[in-house]
C-alpha cells in the first residue's frame, strides 16, 4: 500500500531523515514507533505532503506520488495530534465543510456525513458545536473527517493521546472496525503496549532510519529472544560464571536475587547449547528461562545508544 525509498530530509546539518525505508503492507495496522527526535513527525508531513523532502520516493498503491499532493490528498485520510481551530461550528457544520473540499456536496454530503459519524458513535451530536465536545469526542470527529472521502490509508499521529481508558478502548474499536472494512492504517503513539495489542505491524524508527520493521508476530519473537536469561544455580555460582565469561553470545552478567541474569544474543539452538555446556562443566543449573519482556523493553534496548555491550557487571555476591 504505502512504499517509502532512501527518504531524506535535513533541517540546517540536522538530518531528520537519513535514508529512511519504510513498507506498509495493504490492509495493516501498522504502528510507527521511535524515540522523540527520531524523525516520525517528518516522515508523516511528508507523506501526507506537508513537507517536501530533500531526496527520496513515496510510493502509494503502486503509484509514485512523491511530487502529486493532489494524488496524496486523494490517497490519504490524516489525523494530526491536535484537533484545530473549528470550535464555532456545529458538528454537522464541520462535517459538511470538509465534505465541501473534497467536492461533495447536496445530498451525497448529508448522507456521507450522516453515516460516518454513526460509525464513530457521534450520531446524536450532528447540532453541538465542536467547543461543546470532550477531547475524545473531538478525536472520534477528527477520525469521522479524515474518512470523508474514503481513502485507501489512514495515517494517524498520537491518536489516543490524553484520552482516558475507556475512551481509548472504543477508539481502538473503531480501528479494528475499519481495518475490517479494508483499511491500511499508520498510527504513530508512544503507547506501546497499546500497539502490541492492536497493530498487525510495526517499524521502530531512529536517528532518521529504520532499525526494526515488520509483522507483529515476527517482532514480538525477537522480543522473547532479546530478553536476559535467568538462570538459577545449585551451590556455588563461580563454574558458572567462568563458562559464561567466555561465550561469545554472552553480552553481560549480573547476578540479582541469587540468580545470574544474561544478556545472550543466540537463538533457541544456541541457548539449548549453553545449557548442555554449563551442565557438562558441572554446574547443577536447577532453573533456565527468558525472561519476560514486553515490546518496551525491545524498544528501550535498539534504540539505547549509550549501553556497553562487551561489559560484563557482576555483585560482590559473584565471587569475582
Amino acid at each position: 500500500m504505502l512504499k517509502i525509498i532512501n527518504l531524506r530530509k535535513t533541517y540546517g546539518k540536522n538530518h531528520a531523515l537519513d535514508g529512511l525505508d519504510m513498507t506498509i503492507p495493504e490492509g495493516a495496522l501498522y504502528g510507527f514507533v521511535g524515540p522523540n527526535g527520531a524523525g516520525k513527525t517528518t516522515t508523516i508531513k511528508i507523506m501526507t505532503g506537508l513537507l517536501e523532502a530533500d531526496e527520496g520516493q513515496v510510493i502509494i498503491g503502486g503509484q509514485d506520488v512523491t511530487g502529486g499532493l493532489n494524488e496524496r490528498k486523494r490517497s490519504i485520510g490524516y489525523v494530526p495530534d491536535f484537533f484545530g481551530v473549528y470550535d464555532n461550528l456545529k458538528v454537522s457544520e464541520y462535517m459538511e465543510f470538509f465534505a465541501s473540499c473534497y467536492g461533495i456536496s447536496g445530498l451525497s454530503a448529508a448522507k456521507c456525513c450522516q453515516t460516518l459519524l454513526e460509525q464513530v458513535g457521534l450520531e446524536d451530536k450532528e447540532e453541538f458545536y465542536v467547543d461543546s465536545l470532550s477531547r475524545g469526542m473531538k478525536q472520534r470527529l477528527c477520525l469521522a473527517r479524515a474518512l470523508i472521502h474514503d481513502p485507501a490509508l489512514l495515517v494517524m499521529d498520537e491518536p489516543t493521546s490524553g484520552l482516558d481508558p475507556r475512551t481509548r478502548f472504543e477508539f481502538k474499536e473503531i480501528l479494528k472496525e475499519l481495518k475490517d472494512q479494508g483499511k491500511t492504517i499508520l498510527i504513530s503513539s508512544h503507547i506501546l503496549s497499546e500497539l502490541s495489542e492492536l497493530c498487525t505491524d510495526i517499524g521502530i524508527i531512529d536517528q532518521g532510519k529504520m532499525v526494526l520493521s515488520g509483522s507483529m508476530e515476527e517482532i514480538l519473537r525477537r522480543v522473547n529472544t532479546s530478553n536476559p536469561l535467568i538462570i538459577s544455580i545449585l551451590g556455588e555460582k563461580d563454574g558458572a560464571l567462568s563458562v559464561l565469561k567466555s561465550h561469545t553470545h554472552v553480552q553481560t552478567i549480573s547476578v540479582k536475587e541469587g540468580n545470574i541474569m544474561v544478556n545472550f544474543n543466540g537463538d533457541q539452538d544456541e541457548e539449548a547449547g549453553l545449557l548442555r555446556q554449563l551442565i557438562e562443566s558441572g554446574v547443577k543449573v536447577r532453573g533456565f528461562m527468558r525472561e519476560a519482556g514486553s515490546l518496551e523493553s525491545l524498544f528501550m534496548q535498539i534504540t539505547d545508544h549509550d549501553i556497553e555491550k562487551a561489559v560484563l557487571v557482576h555483585e560482590n555476591e559473584s565471587g569475582l
